[in-house]
């Protein structure tokens, strides 16, 4: 499983010709919040919950990884003025993070489908942990 971040690429772009900017960067959270679990199972102290940050970030930042995850891409230093907002899972979510790091293909499906919640940057502080 990759741990790093995702975008709107151009092969992001190519793979789903259909969606509007909206639907392309919904596509990128998704990815992220997929590889987020890879990270949790890297750390152990780090919360059982799915964490996505969005940020604005230049172009010439970010570099695209290659052709297995069209949405897959490199990025250097994220300032914290970058970040736009947070995507987390709802604490209840916990069990389902835990039993999918260890192998359950049930929860990790049930977790593909949850919606993750929404925080803006001045609410970084009221992230369930």
């Amino acid at each position: 499983m990759r741990a790093g971040p995702h975008a709107v690429t151009a092969a992001l772009r190519a793979e789903l010709p259909d969606e509007d900017e909206e639907g392309l960067e919904y596509a990128a959270q998704l990815a992220a919040a997929s590889d987020s679990l890879a990270r949790i199972a890297a750390t152990a102290d780090a919360p059982r919950l799915r964490l996505v940050v969005s940020a604005d970030v230049a172009d010439a930042s970010v570099s695209v990884v290659g052709p297995d995850d069209p949405s897959a891409v490199e990025v250097g230093v994220v300032a914290h003025d970058a970040i736009v907002c947070v995507h987390v899972d709802e604490p209840e979510a916990r069990s389902d993070v835990e039993r999918a790091l260890a192998g359950d293909a049930e929860a990790l499906e049930r977790l593909e489908e949850a919606d993750l919640l929404w925080y803006d940057v001045t609410e970084l502080g009221a992230i369930p942990r």
